[in-house]
């Protein structure tokens, strides 16, 4: 299992990577709002870990392991967020925040309940596709 805070920088990559933007350190520091350092701390992590290449001054690439990964945090978010809105009627403003703390905590035999309660969406209430 991994933190909390090493699935935030993943599903970040995600995102910048769906953005068709560069994934460099910088990129990902802006993103996720936090120091270049620390970026660079939990890149070092990431690779270690087989989810993450990267060489000093390119961009930085998922490897498969590390793909599957943040596709599967970022359909988790999505998910969440869109049960947190049709379901639970929460304020759109707030779905975000809110399914942020709880990507964590979801199980993947809930994630999976809430897709199927939901009728397999596709979209997020963003109008964001839903990875599978």
């Amino acid at each position: 299992m991994f933190t909390p805070n090493k699935e935030d920088y993943l599903r970040g990559l995600y995102i910048l990577e769906e953005e068709k933007r560069y994934m460099k350190s910088i990129d990902l520091a802006h993103y996720l709002n936090v120091s270049k350092p620390s970026v660079s701390e939990m890149i070092r992590e990431l690779n270690k870990d087989g989810l993450v290449t990267h060489k000093k001054y390119s961009r930085l690439m998922f490897t498969a392991k590390g793909r599957r990964m943040a596709k599967k945090l970022t359909s988790k978010h999505r998910l969440i967020e869109l049960f947190l809105k049709n379901t639970l009627k929460i304020n759109s403003k707030n779905i975000h925040q809110e399914a942020h703390r709880l990507e964590h905590a979801f199980s993947d035999e809930s994630i999976a309940k809430i897709r199927k309660l939901l009728g397999n969406p596709k979209t997020d209430p963003h109008g964001k596709p839903i990875p599978l």
